[in-house]
């Protein structure tokens, strides 16, 4: 049977086992207020005053332009650099604006009044795994009756070698469940190119041709670019919303 290399066509955000952000940063911003009934507006401070304390930049007189800002009392601004500077206006508040990654999306967390607030915003957020849950149980009718009974011969033959496709399962007797220990996750192209010297494509094709049902294949690899370890399918745990639900 032919099979398509390709994953399936999905939106990164609609992932429904993406959780969580990482690669967090933090960025200085300052809040300036301009001409009359204008928005304020938001820069970062010029590379030269980077070194001045929030205390020398809020409620501060400014010159800023589309990218910097720069503070203009009390401070030695060279010609070239007032030439390139040509709005004025005033420093209301210095902002500590924390970003996030999620599905490599970058995405705004949130806004603090202090970097220590915002390293400890960070820090919460945080952990030293990277993520707060690498592990999901979810319905078995998220597979078809193929892709069930390929996983239960799997963990039933005992002489089973290791699969070698990046994921290994295992039985949960106990539970008429079972389980996927993922490997080399994420599954994104940077990184198994990394790993294993190929794109996802290249595994997605290993996969199915090694006889991998295209229903697991699929779940396997939403789950695994979301950066998830153990993925168990148990035929009592609820159904993910988002995910392909398929009638036994």
């Amino acid at each position: 049977m032919t099979h398509s290399s390709q994953p399936p066509a999905l939106p990164e955000t609609s992932n429904p086992f993406a959780r969580g952000y990482d690669n967090f940063h933090i960025e200085r911003l300052l809040q300036i207020t301009y001409a009359n009934d204008c928005p304020p507006c938001f820069r970062p401070v010029h590379d030269s005053q980077v070194h001045l304390p929030d205390d020398a930049l809020e409620l501060y007189p400014c010159l800023f332009n589309d990218d910097f800002t720069l503070i203009s009392e009390g401070q030695s601004i060279p010609d070239e650099l007032d030439e390139r500077f040509p709005s004025t206006g005033l420093v209301r508040q210095v902002i500590y604006a924390v970003t996030g990654e999620m599905l490599n999306d970058r995405r705004h967390v949130g806004d603090l009044y202090s970097l220590e607030e915002a390293q400890a915003m960070v820090h919460r957020l945080s952990f030293d795994t990277g993520h707060y849950s690498r592990a999901w149980e979810i319905s078995t009718a998220h597979l078809t009756d193929e892709a069930l009974r390929h996983l239960e011969v799997r963990v039933g033959n005992f002489d089973s070698k290791p699969t070698g496709l990046l994921f290994e399962p295992f039985a949960l007797p106990d539970c008429n469940g079972v389980g996927c220990k993922l490997i080399g996750t994420p599954w994104t192209d940077d990184n198994l190119v990394k790993i294993e010297g190929a794109p996802y494509s290249s595994l997605r094709q290993e996969q199915l041709d090694a006889g991998t049902p295209e229903a697991l294949v699929n779940v396997l690899y939403l789950a695994a670019l979301a950066d998830v370890r153990l993925l168990i399918f148990d035929p009592d745990a609820a159904v993910l919303d988002g995910l392909a639900i398929f009638d036994k």
